[in-house]
């Protein structure tokens, strides 16, 4: 009986936690690490490369448009003014627009410490990326395979490095359309983004099984609905009442959004957790479904079949496909 009313007051003490969000508390420090962001300059990203420049990180924001990306940089430096932060831009709907940005790194970074793939968009009308894959599809899934595919031989180099990947809850509504991966037969904003969460799940999964061994570790996590982000589309009305209703939740600030994917970035007991779902700073169990190791696989041979078929028809080079991990 004792037993039974601990684990109960255990139970009740952890959904008290978590339905206030876990925060990060720790004052680990990142002096001489250099992160690399996606979407740094807006939201739970910017909020993510803040906290990181504050810990002494060198800081490297991916941005869509070059000027949002230096106010971001110039609001850090304000509320930062020791930070080492830098603005590049990065469209994850051009592979071409990819390339650029990995070169740049790799040319001129020695090392990358921690990769946050943070970028994404939601809900959107049916449209399509320069190589003409579903926009959501192809900056929410392919174009960050791409560019890890880029920096992964940096990565490696820097070992021990992290690879984050910013999913959401939403994974759990999500089902891959194995036949019609872009669902162009019977295309919906919202069943394409839940498709795009549950991709950045399993290819987490897939890619961390695949650097056993490396000391490069790959985690994904849900930073919880979060006020005004990602709701730039025709559908913010419908996206966001949805939203309220599948997460059971209020919006949290960026700022609580962005604590789990920080905790991944800096927790010193999360050096060698490799292939694990956080969710408010702990690590959340996956559904059958997500934890789906053969799905995992299938789609990252399907993924990176649709990106050797853009390099057989592409005036990039096929050297600047770099796949250093093999399937």
């Amino acid at each position: 009986m004792w037993n039974y009313r601990n684990r109960v007051a255990n139970d009740m003490a952890e959904q008290r936690r978590s339905a206030s969000g876990g925060w990060v508390r720790s004052d680990v420090r990142m002096d001489g690490k250099t992160v690399v962001i996606t979407g740094g300059d807006q939201g739970i990203g910017f909020e993510t490369a803040l906290d990181l420049a504050r810990r002494g990180a060198r800081v490297i924001m991916g941005s869509r448009k070059t000027d949002d990306g230096e106010k971001a940089k110039a609001k850090i430096l304000e509320e930062c003014p020791d930070a080492n932060v830098v603005a590049i831009k990065l469209n994850l709907a051009s592979f071409e627009s990819i390339y650029v940005f990995a070169r740049q790194i790799t040319v001129n970074e020695p090392r990358i410490d921690v990769l946050i793939n943070n970028a994404a968009i939601t809900g959107c009308p049916k449209s399509t990326t320069v190589e003409g894959f579903d926009m959501q599809m192809g900056v929410n899934h392919i174009g960050h395979v791409f560019l890890i595919d880029q920096l992964i031989n940096l990565l490696q180099r820097s070992a021990p490095s992290r690879i984050i990947i910013v999913s959401s809850s939403d994974h759990k509504l999500g089902e891959m359309k194995w036949d019609d991966m872009m669902h162009d037969v019977d295309y919906s904003p919202l069943p394409m983004y839940f498709q795009t969460k549950l991709a950045n799940v399993y290819f987490c999964l897939e890619l961390s099984r695949q650097l056993r061994g490396s000391k490069v570790t790959c985690n994904c996590l849900n930073p919880g609905l979060v006020r005004g982000e990602g709701h730039s589309c025709p559908f913010k009305l419908f996206f966001t009442c949805c939203c309220c209703c599948l997460d059971r939740a209020v919006h949290i600030s960026p700022q609580e959004g962005a604590q789990t994917s920080i905790y991944c970035a800096i927790a010193p007991e999360l050096q060698e957790v490799s292939g694990r779902y956080f969710n408010k700073c702990a690590e959340e169990r996956l559904s059958n479904r997500a934890s789906n190791a053969e799905a995992a696989k299938r789609l990252w041979l399907m993924t990176h079949e649709w990106i050797d078929d853009v390099f057989r028809c592409s005036s990039l080079s096929e050297q600047t496909l770099v796949l250093t991990v093999s399937p």
